[in-house]
């Protein structure tokens, strides 16, 4: 069975594409809330005369922070697509997760044997502190895993309602 094909893959999917789709809308929002306000700060000194403090440097902020929230919308979006696709041609995996450090992971297939095997090494995609903590609380469970492509990985758990990226670490 293709891992798309599980219903927790496609619902873990969706959360994962409404996280970017708020981003998303929360940078567009911001954009649009920095030309009101740079509109309303033009018409305000225009009538009165008078510089509202910070005006234009809270425009600015508006409009910065709200491009960057753009870019990651859009980035994660894309991310979603291209894994939809690729979990559509794979299947989950099963193994153990091990932490090595905050975003370091080994993941350790069934039937693994620690005198012979190597474990899988990964390293989180997401620098968010709020993902990362939620693998941590996934160490030492079972897990199921599946390539993305290249040395791209995704990982979830039962209950963990969306999906982790990762990146295979090589060895040095």
């Amino acid at each position: 069975m293709a891992a798309l094909d599980d219903p927790q893959t496609r619902t873990a999917l969706a959360a994962h594409r409404a996280g970017a789709l708020r981003w998303l809308g929360g940078g567009v929002l911001s954009i649009v809330l920095g030309f009101v306000l740079a509109a309303a700060v033009v018409r305000i000194v225009r009538d009165t005369g008078i510089r509202p403090p910070f005006g234009g440097v809270l425009v600015v902020v508006l409009v910065v922070c709200g491009a960057a929230a753009v870019v990651v919308g859009i980035g994660a979006l894309v991310r979603t697509v291209r894994w939809t696709r690729a979990l559509a041609g794979t299947h989950w995996r099963r193994g153990v997760l091990r932490i090595a450090s905050p975003a370091d992971l080994n993941v350790e297939p069934v039937g693994y044997d620690e005198l012979t095997d190597e474990p899988l090494r990964l390293r989180l995609v997401s620098t968010a502190v709020w993902r990362t903590r939620a693998v941590e609380q996934m160490a030492d469970a079972e897990i199921t895993y599946a390539p993305v492509g290249g040395r791209e990985w995704l990982l979830t758990a039962d209950g963990a309602g969306t999906v982790y990226g990762a990146r295979e670490v090589r060895r040095r």
